[in-house]
């Protein structure tokens, strides 16, 4: 039974004692005590006066009276307004150092729900860039949060692989690349193809404004483009089955999955299965024929189809074009379908940007106008902007920060860090490049893991690279200060029965005693910034130990090997916090 259970429990006791009241358990409001105060729990006796008919004060002292007399963990109390301050025993303290340091499964939970995640979903036309940095950090960090939380989790991703975006890259290559590929230019594959969707974009303009000076109008102009016109043929073709087009296709998708799946790599993520939306589009389209057979749909004279959301304070939303094509919404639908046909999910969860919050809250209500068992289960996890301060690592093509590029410059910059803080001089090359990778990487992850995902982040490269503060090569490096103590001094037999617990000892068990609470808040709220910023109070918290209390210098042997101990404890969470950030603890640096 842990600490909150035992406690409440008591209090329940104590009110029925008292006042003849049978308090549930889980009525009782517990807080940690505030640092200014004496004190480790807290319990809020406002809404217990009720019971009492007593002031706040004199409630507090009745019920805390009773708890130090029959609730062996309270040492003592005091009451302050209406706020009853106790204070744990040290013994309790020891104990759960003793037990959950050898616990294997500390910080574990056992929820129980199955969860499909969807994160990434980048375009089969352009690389990666930031906004797919922040959606892969956010999506592979909330699956691990939730698997450890006890649930079933499948991380998928799914390919936007279809559409005139899609033609207008396949266009420009057929027209102006000569043949290149991938291979015989060095390029990787994902920046290749997009080099052509940009180079599309450029002649498309150049022809307009042609059109333009010889006097059409601009709307006309973009419309009858040539360029366009045969982007939009191509299209044509692709969804008539035109074998040519779809080789095309097909060989140019397959450069971009070998580029986005060396990023995937280089960032460690990963995923159970990749979805495709060329696969599904069709299989929402029946959805939305069995919506007109059961009149949840209809359809305007135009032959779309629509569906009226009114009653739910929506709009009417357009759900398959006049002319049988599809829109986002309908392979959406189908892909929603097929998630539940592989997974009986409970829960499926959309990592996708905030500007999309209005097409997922329409997805939903259109499953459950349809009936669907698994319509309720929808979740889009809605994540804010992340931009950089100034302009100076945007890609090639000058709109989007180019994600591998990125990754290269933290790496640079992480390499430029260390070299001179000049500690590595014994490291071989190959553990000077994994101590720049992996500080460069904790750093990126850390910086944005650590905002909560609905809040917009301003990405700094510089600033995320610092050994002080609220960053990752911070926290990296209190861990691997704790593995230089731990290679000096072995820990050996204990015997708790005789520790005196100091108060700085006390802070750090206290704090590691909130790591499973931690994991539960995060898996509840889907946030992971709940443990980011947890692994930085831990870790400020041990660089304060570290910096005010002897540890491999204290004389008696059994305090040195307790708060060895207590080190080794501290590391293992902040390792098991940044497993779930995907964030590598180095061994040294």
């Amino acid at each position: 039974m842990n600490l909150e259970q035992l406690v409440s429990e008591g209090v329940a006791a104590a009110v029925k004692t008292l006042f003849d009241v049978d308090l549930p358990v889980d009525g009782v409001a517990l807080n940690e005590t505030i640092k200014d105060y004496k004190g480790d729990l807290t319990v809020v006796v406002f809404p217990l006066t009720r019971h009492s008919r007593l002031s706040p004060e004199q409630t507090g002292q009745l019920i805390g009276e009773i708890l130090k007399e029959q609730v062996q963990v309270v040492e003592d109390f005091n009451v302050i307004k209406g706020f009853l301050n106790l204070e744990i025993n040290n013994t309790y303290y020891i104990n759960f150092l003793k037990t959950s340091c050898q616990d294997q499964t500390f910080g574990r939970g056992k929820e129980g729900r199955k969860i499909v995640l969807e994160y990434c979903g980048p375009n089969t036309n352009k690389p990666l860039h930031l906004g797919h940095i922040r959606n892969m950090l956010l999506g592979y960090s909330t699956a691990n949060v939730l698997e450890f939380a006890g649930n079933a989790v499948h991380k998928v991703n799914i390919y936007n692989d279809r559409g005139i975006a899609i033609c207008k890259s396949m266009l420009a290559w057929q027209k102006f690349g000569n043949g290149d590929t991938p291979e015989s230019t060095g390029i990787k594959g994902d920046h290749f193809v997009g080099k052509f969707y940009v180079a599309f974009d450029k002649y498309y303009k150049e022809e307009v404004s042609a059109l333009v000076s010889n006097g059409a109008t601009q709307e006309q102009a973009e419309r009858d483009a040539s360029l366009l016109r045969e982007a939009r043929e191509m299209l044509l073709k692709w969804e008539q089955g035109d074998k040519e087009i779809l080789d095309l296709w097909n060989k140019m998708n397959a450069w971009c999955y070998e580029g986005f799946e060396e990023t995937f790599e280089t960032l460690g993520v990963d995923f159970e299965k990749h979805y495709k939306e060329s696969d599904y589009y069709l299989r929402g389209k029946e959805l939305v024929e069995e919506g007109l057979v059961k009149d949840t749909f209809y359809k305007k004279e135009d032959d779309s189809v629509w569906v009226d959301l009114e009653d739910k304070g929506l709009d009417q939303k357009l759900l398959l074009r006049g002319d049988g094509t599809s829109v986002y919404i309908t392979q959406d639908m189908g892909i929603a379908e097929a998630r539940y046909q592989d997974y009986q999910f409970d829960e499926s969860i959309y990592v996708v940007a905030s500007e999309q919050d209005y097409h997922f809250k329409v997805l939903q209500l259109v499953l459950e106008k349809l009936e669907k068992p698994y319509a309720k289960g929808i979740f889009h996890l809605s994540y804010g902007l992340v931009n950089l301060p100034d302009g100076r690592m945007k890609s090639r093509e000058g709109t989007v920060v180019d994600a591998d590029d990125l990754i290269k410059e933290m790496i640079a910059t992480a390499e430029s860090h260390t070299n001179d803080l000049g500690k590595i001089d014994d490291f071989s090359e190959e553990e000077s490049k994994a101590l720049y990778r992996d500080l460069a990487l904790g750093a990126l992850k850390y910086f944005i893991l650590k905002v909560n995902p609905k809040r917009s982040v301003i990405f700094n490269p510089e600033e995320s690279i610092d050994f002080q503060g609220n960053t990752g090569p911070f926290i990296q490096f209190n861990y691997v200060r704790i593995q230089s103590l731990l290679r000096k001094q072995p820990i050996e037999v204990i015997d708790y029965e005789t520790i005196d617990l100091q108060s700085e000892e006390k802070e750090l068990i206290k704090e590691i005693y909130k790591y499973p609470q931690i994991i539960k808040l995060a898996a509840k709220n889907y946030d992971i910034s709940e443990v980011s910023n947890y692994a930085y109070g831990l870790a400020k918290l041990y660089s304060k130990f570290y910096a005010g209390t002897s540890i491999l210098g204290d004389t008696a042997p059994n305090t040195k090997y307790f708060r060895l101990q207590i080190s080794k404890w501290t590391g293992e969470v902040l390792q098991s916090a940044f497993n779930l950030l995907g964030i590598q603890m180095p061994e040294r640096m």
